[in-house]
């Protein structure tokens, strides 16, 4: 696990110092070590911090270079064993027992094809001396981050953005549409960034550029090839009991396949039904006990502590419970901009920082549970939008827009004024939702809207809506025209909110803690088999989750992870109210606000009122207040 950067420059030599420097910003995500790589012929420079585990020797320090090939890596290849045998039966030699080799020489065996032996999470570099290219790889879900810059005559990439923009000649402007899909969805959906010409590369993706700076981008997984029905045919003639006993097996092989380290793991428990089942079947296929970690709140409404004790204690794991108190909160807070040098919202980034600091204290590998709501339907908003979808296609098109606009009417008109706020949010949004019927992508990002477009518009002093980035997702899901609407929103989750939010929220979290944070539930094999299942295996009347509920009832007794969902999530309102207002007041203000020229100062500050007189919730100025944050550390 480790940060890496690379700049090939096709007009100047390369300032070794400036890359160094760009390396070192990085050195959270690996302190044990780093490394440099410079061809001055080319102009082509490589950095890496490292975090080993590994191959905890100087044989897998990096960059690493055979053959005229370098590689900076950041992840890690759970099965480099079977790919190195296989290698090694073809003739290869190793000097280290490191799967960055394993990468490099698979890379010189296969080309880019050999991406599809790896199970794994990574990013990766492999600059080509013999050919005069580079390509980038980021793995299949996007695990793993990796930024990339370019403009004609300069190419840079970063595993954070922070390091990209230590280079001089690198403008940072701000993207008006980035920061208007920002202060909708509280996060940035890749290859966008929040700034101009900065990219994130898309998971799945491997991009090439060679020494006339020509750029392709190959995608070579897609979660879209995963529904579609040659990889169903492989299922048809499995009976329910077959397909039970068939992801068992391949979640305790995937499961297995990320302890592999050698240095110690250990487990974010939740008490939900996926950390569980993570834990059960390591449990059950262990030995020693396994280290599992937990975060707990004061306030009963978010504490979920309980639930993994009881969990804890059932399967004999050693078990650790941290509080996450105001005082924690006020202190973490700040760093936030630091740590996403993009705005990020998702205010569950508190307690995983703070469970991921506690838990360094005993491991340097932590397995965290994510994936498992995309994959298996597990989020309460996929029953409760196709439900609203299916009342609202019983409602007459030419009837639709005036009922819905009389909806919002009424809404802002009479529940507003009687500050019934609450409830009149939800009609302005179930106006916007009816009005985005038609258009089934921009309709599912409105129903996770904090502002809506026609507000941002207003928000946003003279921004021009130039084009609608839902648009890029038309086009996947035209492909598959028989999906379900929960099927579709599956596929939405997993390549914007799962990678651009969720994952991305663990992966800081953990490496700046300087420990590395695991997904066992995203290794494809689970992933490329849970997207075939028939669908009632996943959903069956209601109820979530269907086929890993058959499964952990061998390991569990049901009462205890048989409960409504609960998101993991922090009190970030009542914070906000009290222990935290000072330092809201601070970052939002008339006279900063007007100052900046970004806002309409106006409509931010009735915002910030009708927040603290309890006429709304936080959602709406929490985005404002993270991307003031952000503009104060960055900008």
């Amino acid at each position: 696990m480790c940060g890496i950067v690379g700049i090939w420059d096709f007009k100047n030599k390369i300032d070794k110092g400036l890359l160094i420097k760009m390396r070192d910003v990085l050195y959270r995500r690996g302190p044990d070590n780093f490394g440099l790589f410079m061809d001055n012929r080319y102009n082509v420079g490589l950095g890496n911090r490292r975090l080993a585990i590994i191959d905890l020797s100087d044989s897998g320090h990096q960059p690493m270079e055979i053959d005229g090939m370098v590689i900076t890596y950041n992840g890690e290849i759970y099965n480099f064993q079977e790919i190195k045998k296989e290698l090694t039966d073809l003739g290869q030699q190793f000097f280290s027992n490191s799967d960055t080799e394993v990468i490099l020489r698979a890379y010189k065996k296969w080309g880019a094809r050999a991406v599809y032996k790896f199970r794994g999470m990574f990013a990766f570099a492999i600059w080509n001396k013999n050919d005069r290219k580079m390509i980038l790889c980021r793995d299949r879900a996007g695990i793993k981050p990796l930024y990339y810059y370019f403009d004609g005559r300069l190419f840079v990439f970063a595993s954070e953005i922070k390091s990209i923009i230590q280079h001089p000649l690198i403008k940072k402007e701000i993207n008006p549409e980035s920061l208007a899909m920002f202060l909708q969805l509280g996060y940035i959906i890749a290859p966008n960034t929040i700034f101009k010409n900065i990219h994130k590369l898309t998971p799945g993706c491997i991009l090439e550029i060679d020494n006339k700076g020509n750029i392709k981008i190959n995608k070579y997984w897609d979660i879209i090839e995963c529904f579609s029905k040659e990889f169903a045919t492989e299922l048809r003639g499995y009976g329910e009991d077959d397909l039970i006993e068939a992801l068992e097996k391949i979640l305790i092989e995937s499961f297995n396949f990320s302890m592999v380290s050698d240095v110690s793991v250990g487990l974010f428990l939740s008490g939900g039904i996926d950390s569980s089942l993570v834990a059960s079947l390591l449990q059950r296929n262990t030995q020693h006990k396994l280290k599992t970690f937990t975060i707990s709140f004061s306030e009963k409404k978010y504490n979920e502590a309980e639930h993994a004790k009881k969990i804890a204690e059932y399967l004999g794991t050693e078990h650790y419970e941290f509080l996450c108190s105001p005082k924690d909160a006020i202190e973490t807070l700040p760093l936030i901009a630091q740590i996403y040098d993009e705005p990020f919202a998702d205010s569950s980034f508190i307690p995983t920082f703070l469970v991921s600091k506690y838990a360094r204290k005993e491991v340097k590998v932590a397995l965290s549970a994510d994936g498992g709501d995309e994959i298996f339907c597990g989020y309460n908003h996929y029953q409760n939008i196709d439900q609203i979808l299916r009342l609202l296609n019983k409602i007459p098109c030419n009837l639709l827009c005036p009922i819905g606009r009389t909806s919002e009417f009424l809404s802002r008109a009479i529940l507003k004024k009687a500050r019934l706020d609450k409830y009149a949010s939800k009609g302005i949004k179930l106006n916007q939702i009816a009005l985005a019927r038609e258009n089934f992508i921009k309709m599912y990002f409105t129903a996770h809207s904090c502002w809506f477009n026609p507000e941002i518009k207003q928000l946003m002093i003279g921004y021009e809506e130039k084009q609608n980035w839902t648009e890029s997702f038309a086009e996947d899901l035209a492909r598959l025209k028989d999906l379900t609407s929960i099927q579709k929103m599956q596929v939405i989750d997993f390549k914007s909110y799962l990678c651009d939010d969720i994952l991305t929220k663990v992966d800081r979290a953990t490496m700046y803690q300087g420990m590395e944070g695991r997904e066992p539930f995203l290794d494809h094999k689970i992933v490329e088999f849970a997207s075939a299942l028939p669908f009632d295996m996943k959903y069956r009347k209601g109820e979530k989750k269907y086929i890993l509920k058959k499964i952990l009832k061998k390991y569990l007794p049901e009462e205890l992870f048989d409960r409504p969902k609960h998101g993991f999530s922090a009190p970030i309102n009542s914070w906000l109210k009290k222990e935290l207002k000072p330092f809201l007041l601070a970052h939002i203000n008339q006279k900063k606000i007007l100052a900046e020229g970004i806002f309409d100062v106006k409509i931010v500050m009735n915002e910030l009122e009708d927040y603290l007189t309890g006429k709304v919730g936080y959602n709406r100025i929490w985005n404002i207040l993270v991307f003031e944050m952000w503009k104060e550390e960055w900008l």
